[in-house]
């Protein structure tokens, strides 16, 4: 099942980690230690192997993607010289990246087109079954309300009369599912959050799902407030603070950017422990720690008799090792949801973000345990269907 790979963001860190990482497990270079499909659960599904993923994307940046795996591996993201063991394959890559067109102003509809056009080409010249579209681009800041959100309708009335009513994450989201193209949001952006998207998506008998995948600290919360709601123990603060550098900081130093990301950060907790709790999600940017984060978490908690606790974690991570090979694990979920007809917002894969589309879920032994059983559906439907 040849599936393509369109990054949004195709030269930044997180997606040339995946490109380099999908080559790399291709050529059985390294283990896949980090991603969630290649465990023993999901082995026998029938989901693109990574020998069928093809990749494409757009983005601003020139900087080919052998130099910026280069770079990568000189800061330790990547291993040392595994960036020249899969030269050929980021070459590859890197021929069909496409410049990002023009999408602000007004001419909405002639960007959305043209990304359109570029992924039409990118599926017939690499006769793919499937594309996935994976927005790994900067964070934006949230969208403004507009009457075109409302409806499909509304929105091709909008366009069609030269209106800029999307934000950029929101107009990929629209050209991937106009050209028939699953959807994935890798980040806190609008994306296909939209009620017009939905019906675009409904419509088309395509899926999406998103945003903001869960990498680190929050991957934490996920089991931790679960932790304190089951053993009765009643969390009073919950502050976090995250020093992070590269392109995520500097993006994210912009407190209307950052805003999408705190508000994501945050649902959390109160989804899990059922009431909202003081501190909140503090984020400063430190160019010196470039692609490395720290994470440092202060919780105070109530026990028996009313007396009070602490708990404190750290934690220290690559955010692009961390993020690739959740994106391939998405692209490769993502690819059979499609096959098997999926339409609209796969709620199933909330496990991977930390605002989850169409679910409420946040604990993350709940979220997976609900992704086994919904991608092992799938995958008896699928062979159910191709055995008839």
């Amino acid at each position: 099942m040849r599936t393509g790979i369109w990054l949004v963001g195709a030269r930044g860190s997180v997606a040339t980690t995946t490109v380099v990482g999908a080559a790399a497990l291709r050529a059985g270079l390294l283990p896949a230690t980090g991603c969630v499909s290649a465990l023993e659960c999901f082995r026998d599904l029938p989901l693109p192997g990574f020998e069928e993923l093809v990749f494409g994307g757009h983005d601003v940046v020139t900087t080919p993607l052998a130099k910026r795996a280069g770079q990568l591996a000189e800061t330790g993201v990547l291993p040392s010289g595994l960036p020249d063991l899969v030269a050929a394959e980021l070459a590859a890559a890197d021929a069909e990246i496409r410049p990002a067109p023009h999408t602000q102003g007004p001419a909405g509809r002639t960007a959305a087109d043209a990304v359109a056009a570029d992924l039409t080409g990118f599926r017939e010249r690499h006769g793919l079954d499937r594309v996935v579209v994976v927005n790994v681009s900067s964070t934006q800041p949230p969208a403004r309300p507009h009457p075109a959100h409302a409806g499909l309708g509304l929105l091709y009335a909008a366009l069609d009369d030269g209106e800029r009513v999307l934000p950029d994450s929101a107009l990929y989201a629209f050209a991937a599912l106009e050209s028939g193209c699953a959807f994935v949001d890798f980040t806190p952006s609008t994306g296909a959050r939209l009620p017009a998207l939905d019906e675009l998506a409904r419509r088309r008998g395509l899926p999406y799902t998103g945003s903001d995948g869960k990498t680190g600290e929050t991957l934490v919360k996920s089991v931790l407030a679960p932790m304190f709601a089951q053993r009765a123990l009643r969390v009073r603060s919950w502050s976090g603070t995250n020093l992070l550098g590269g392109g995520d900081g500097a993006t994210l130093a912009d407190p209307a950017s950052a805003a999408s990301k705190t508000d994501s950060k945050a649902l959390v907790l109160e989804g899990v422990l059922g009431h909202p709790v003081d501190g909140g999600v503090h984020i400063h940017n430190v160019p010196e720690l470039g692609e490395w984060k720290t994470a440092w978490d202060h919780i105070t908690f109530e026990g028996f008799l009313g007396v009070r606790m602490s708990l404190q974690f750290t934690w220290q991570g690559c955010d692009s090792a961390l993020a690739a090979p959740l994106v391939l694990d998405l692209a490769r979920f993502t690819a059979l949801a499609h096959r098997a007809g999926v339409a609209g917002p796969v709620p199933q894969l909330g496990f991977f973000f930390k605002d989850p589309v169409g679910t409420g879920e946040h604990g993350l032994q709940a979220q997976y345990t609900l992704l086994v059983d919904w991608a092992r559906g799938l995958g008896d439907a699928v062979s159910g269907a191709r055995e008839r």
